[in-house]
């Protein structure tokens, strides 16, 4: 006889050139989203659901970069893109080219049940969402002023002679560092999986440039029969590798766990194509695996009453998790969103 599923909502904060100044509200960050995703588990809520409150929760917050705290194109405006998928029916939804609303993950969540299609992009999307009635912002409301201040580096960068190598993920050892893209996997009581993953991009990109994120096999890929894996890093470099695929493949072949198949296919992934990346994976049965190539990269989950997280490669924090805070933290997200 099988045992009922314990639920798991993990969670990262994108991976990239961290500095030290942002390692403790990233940390903060991904615990909260964390938090939130698994007392709504533990609530006979939905993986699905719970994926999507966790990002919703990092969307708001612009230490990450997703939502507010999107960073910029080379035209000062911001593109951002998003993707869900869920285990149990293997329905689909990506959007790209989003500009004006907070929450691109839940507008990736209304392609999937709106819609026949998998993927919308650019003016379809975003005439979409006004269909959809989305709580629509001013035009440049998404951009902040570190966002600003970070694109300014950069150009400047460019004027000097450029960045070397790939694009940077995060503007690392600079105050105006801006984070990477964010994700959540989740396991409910059921045994259902479900992944959502959120992103603005990079810095400096070309408008109508597409990252790995919206792309299922790279930035997102669910299936109840394996697990689930977001991915984050440098997208270019995990298009060609199909980063999440390759996790999820390498349990069905292989049969390796969860530790196991995401490590081997970040390292592989770096080895190959140079680029440097990370990923998250929930496999069938609830084994965790937590990997990245990158110098940072901000995770966290909550298994029963203990918060695990790390942000550095040899990192596994554990904390007790106080309810009452948990129950606040759940009340303050509800209003918000």
């Amino acid at each position: 006889m099988s045992k009922e599923p314990i639920p798991i909502c993990l969670v990262h904060g994108g991976a990239g050139d961290i500095p030290a100044s942002r390692v403790q509200a990233k940390l903060n960050g991904v615990k909260q989203a964390a938090q939130i995703g698994y007392h709504h588990l533990i609530n006979n809520g939905s993986a699905l659901e719970a994926v999507e409150l966790a990002v919703i929760h990092m969307e708001l917050d612009p230490v990450f970069n997703a939502g507010y705290g999107s960073v910029l194109t080379t035209e000062g405006t911001v593109e951002m893109e998003a993707s869900v998928m869920d285990g149990k029916t293997l329905k689909v939804g990506c959007v790209t080219g989003v500009v004006d609303i907070m929450h691109p993950i839940s507008a990736a969540i209304r392609v999937m049940e709106k819609t026949p299609h998998n993927f919308l992009g650019f003016h379809g999307a975003n005439r979409f969402i006004k269909q959809q009635e989305f709580e629509l912002l001013k035009p440049g409301a998404l951009i902040t002023d570190q966002a600003k201040e970070a694109l300014e580096h950069w150009k400047e960068q460019q004027k000097n002679g450029g960045f070397k190598g790939f694009a940077k993920t995060e503007i690392g050892h600079n105050q105006h560092e801006r984070g990477e893209t964010i994700g959540a996997v989740a396991i409910d009581i059921l045994g259902n999986i479900a992944v959502a993953t959120s992103t603005g991009g990079i810095t400096g990109k070309l408008p109508g440039r597409i990252g790995d994120t919206p792309l299922l096999g790279c930035g997102t890929y669910c299936d109840n029969r394996f697990g689930g894996v977001s991915t984050t890093g440098h997208g270019e470099t995990i298009m060609k590798s199909c980063l999440a695929h390759d996790i999820i493949k390498r349990i069905d072949y292989l049969g390796e766990d969860a530790q196991t198949a995401t490590e081997t296919a970040c390292n592989n992934m770096t080895e190959r194509f140079f680029g440097k990346g990370g990923a998250i994976t929930i496999d069938k049965d609830g084994n965790v695996g937590i990997s990245f190539t990158s110098k940072r990269m901000a995770w966290a989950y909550q298994k029963l009453n203990t918060m695990h997280y790390g942000i550095e490669k040899d990192d596994h924090f554990e904390q007790i998790v106080d309810q009452n805070e948990v129950d606040s933290l759940v009340n303050v997200a509800g209003k918000s969103s």
